[in-house]
């Protein structure tokens, strides 16, 4: 019953999902601002994420059950990495060995399930979108993995995220050091990306594509990908400041580093253009990979 109540409500699906929705209500109200609107009601994302629940599913030609198993395939991924990295920061020792690894893998399933939903659908302008995808990819996933390599090495090989925790607890948060502070500018791109939001809204890209991955889902099966994406803006944010600003995760200091870095992506995605997908190719390939091998081998040399 436990395990249960910390998948289901906190701090797992209910939990990670209402945080989600109101940073997603935040970002629209604040991009609003910004743009001399109103912006919408808090409760506007729980109202619109309810309404397509009572929408009809409506299932293209084609493989079925990977359509509608890959909005299934997202959410629990997502759920599942909100569950234990919660626990872990309520509860470092209750941490399981390899738990970032599996972090790792997870964080990556909800991008390859929208892929293989959108190429399931046989939608011309779907395949567009799960090829931008699979660029993406490619892109970040390999400057990310090198700075959460960097954290590793700054923790003297842990990888468990509890320990990488009480290390920080012990020695002061990663970011406070030269390797630390270019890791995570390169892991706040990669999860800007990840998030595919603002300059790297590239397979959606409502005015281009129209939705893009998403553009044959209706119903249940768009609801469940809505919820993914809040609760991919809960954990996210979350779990760089578990790597990088793990000293003090006290409740108050944790919702305003929550919320220090939701401003700086909303502040990035509202003031950058979208980019192409060879231009974000270009951009990872080189200027986060760059500074993501720079902070590696200072790493090495214990800067």
């Amino acid at each position: 019953m436990k395990s249960v109540f910390y998948l289901l409500i906190f701090p797992g699906f209910l939990f990670s999902v209402s945080i989600g929705l109101l940073a997603g209500w935040l970002d629209r109200k604040l991009t609003a601002r910004l743009q001399w609107r109103v912006g919408p009601p808090w409760y506007q994302n729980f109202m619109d994420v309810l309404k397509l629940f009572g929408k009809e599913t409506i299932v293209p030609q084609g493989p079925k059950w990977l359509f509608l198993f890959s909005p299934y395939l997202a959410l629990v991924s997502a759920i599942l990495v909100a569950t234990s990295l919660g626990r872990s920061i309520i509860s470092p020792l209750d941490s399981f060995t390899g738990d970032l690894i599996v972090f790792i893998y997870l964080l990556a399933m909800p991008a390859i399930a929208t892929i293989i939903g959108a190429s399931s659908s046989r939608n011309p302008l779907a395949s567009v979108g799960a090829s931008r995808e699979m660029k993406l990819i490619l892109a970040y996933e390999l400057p990310l993995i090198i700075s959460i390599i960097v954290v590793i090495l700054k923790c003297r090989g842990a990888l468990q995220i509890g320990q990488i925790i009480q290390y920080q607890m012990s020695f002061g948060s990663i970011i406070f050091t030269f390797s630390g502070a270019l890791a995570f500018l390169v892991a706040l791109f990669c999860i800007q990306a990840k998030l595919g939001i603002g300059l790297f809204d590239i397979a959606e890209a409502d005015q281009e594509i129209m939705g893009g991955t998403l553009i044959e889902y209706s119903g249940l099966p768009l609801a469940l990908f809505k919820l993914t994406k809040a609760i991919m803006l809960y954990i996210l944010p979350l779990f760089i400041i578990v790597l990088f600003l793990g000293r003090d995760l006290s409740p108050l200091s944790l919702i305003i580093k929550y919320l220090i870095i939701l401003l700086v992506i909303i502040l990035i995605k509202n003031t950058n253009p979208r980019l192409r997908i060879d231009q974000a190719l270009k951009f990872f390939w080189r200027v986060p990979t760059i500074l993501a091998g720079i902070a590696l081998l200072l790493s090495l040399f214990g800067l």
